[in-house]
């Protein structure tokens, strides 16, 4: 029998293998805190570490031309990555059970249960010569023609070997969570981040601050996003009364906005219903008042009313500066799914500018390395209107002045990959 942190693991690496789909995010919800915690090292093992697992097997079959069925490179991958990586785990539980997983109907193959069972059980005879063997296999191989591009978008002109190895290596750690004091003291384990003060980090071994989130008194957001957040308003108006974030959910920006300006009415747009109740949940919990409203952004945006004085677009994109916690995405992602995504960032933008009142401040994130999804678009919204001009309204590398664009150094950066500008238009 596949015990259930297994069982979970194989689940999420079918929808991603087999069907090409993300990780879902209560993919282990259900899950005791032993057995989540030994599924999530399973599953980030396996993701991160696909192509040298893959690699590994296919000298040892009959006819390496032909490959695996994905639910059998599953099955060999999770006993595989036991065996080299989990030394805790039992030699008989990590190949038993994986001859267990490709047992099961919907998310295995039975007729490959001998050669599955054959594999590992050779494999598990020396552990360490395993680990080895796989831990010497080259970079390259966990690598996607996707993950290539990715390389190139992040690292621009800077595409060293070293570059390369330092950068795809820290994209291989799992992210520590950032948090946001929001009212009162932080609970003890929270230490300021080293990169931005601003923002907590808990010191290992602490609990995981639940009940201080639940209360409303803090909450999780990468320190990119906080950073974006941390902007200078020096404009025409005084204070912005009116503002939009669109696409806002989970509600962390929209919080943020509401807490820097709370004499503002403030309008979060969202889309997706099971999103926007997620949203209207968050911002109950820390006391944020906000008009939400649920419809298509870009029909919204062009029905009319009167103009915002800030507009914030986190924009959809291919979330490919999430890699270290989405590592799915190196495998089911394609160009061209940044391309289709490029030409919504366009309409959002373009219906953003229509509500956007003279002298007014327009903010774009993604969080991306594709110049594509972020830094190229300026170009075009400035060809279009030459009332828009550039608002310099972050520090820039320096510290000494501001600037209009929103890019952290991929190799120090300790954040997700992000970009963001801000313009502004002239006043009538």
């Amino acid at each position: 029998m596949t015990t259930p942190a297994r069982l979970s693991a194989a689940n999420a690496l079918h929808d991603v293998f087999a069907k090409g789909r993300r990780v879902r995010d209560d993919w282990n919800k259900w899950l005791s805190p032993e057995d989540a915690g030994l599924a999530q090292a399973i599953l980030g093992l396996c993701l991160r570490r696909w192509g040298r697992l893959n690699a590994w097997c296919l000298p040892k079959l009959k006819d390496a031309s032909r490959g695996l069925p994905a639910e059998t490179q599953i099955a060999l991958s999770i006993g595989l990555a036991q065996l080299a990586w989990l030394p805790g785990v039992a030699t008989h539980a990590a190949v038993d059970e994986s001859v267990s997983l490709v047992l099961q109907e919907k998310i295995g193959f039975p007729p490959h249960s001998g050669m599955v069972n054959a594999i590992l059980r050779s494999a598990s005879g020396n552990r360490d010569a395993l680990a080895s063997e796989l831990d010497s296999t080259p970079d390259e191989a966990d690598r996607s023609p996707f993950a290539e591009l990715l390389l190139k978008a992040a690292l621009q002109d800077d595409l060293s070997f070293e570059n390369v190895r330092v950068f795809w290596s820290r994209l291989q750690r799992p992210p520590s969570p950032a948090f946001v004091v929001l009212s009162g003291e932080p609970p003890g384990g929270l230490v300021p981040d080293a990169q931005f003060p601003d923002a907590r980090r808990l010191i290992p071994g602490t609990p995981f601050p639940t009940g201080w989130l639940r209360s409303g008194a803090g909450m999780v957001q990468d320190i990119s996003s906080q950073a974006l957040m941390n902007f200078n308003w020096s404009f025409e108006k005084s204070a912005p009364m009116r503002i939009l974030d669109v696409c806002a959910a989970p509600g962390g920006k929209t919080t943020t906005l509401a807490k820097m300006w709370p004499q503002a009415k403030i309008f979060a747009l969202e889309q997706t219903p099971r999103r926007a109740q997620k949203l209207r949940e968050n911002l109950a919990a820390r006391s944020v008042r906000a008009q939400i409203e649920v419809a298509e952004s870009v029909a919204w945006m062009r029905s009319g009313g009167r103009p915002f004085d800030l507009i914030l677009v986190d924009a959809p994109c291919s979330a490919s500066g999430t890699i270290r916690k989405h590592p799915e995405l190196v495998w089911i992602y394609k160009y061209q799914d940044v391309e289709r995504l490029v030409r919504m960032q366009k309409n959002l933008l373009d219906a953003a500018l229509s509500r956007l009142s003279p002298g007014g401040l327009l903010i774009y994130s993604a969080c991306s390395w594709f110049p594509e999804e972020g830094l190229n678009h300026p170009s075009r919204l400035e060809s279009l209107n030459p009332k828009i001009k550039p608002a310099p309204i972050w520090p820039d590398a320096g510290g000494a002045a501001l600037t209009h664009i929103f890019r952290p150094d991929p190799l120090t950066w300790d954040g997700e990959g992000f970009q963001g500008f801000a313009v502004t238009t002239a006043s009538v």
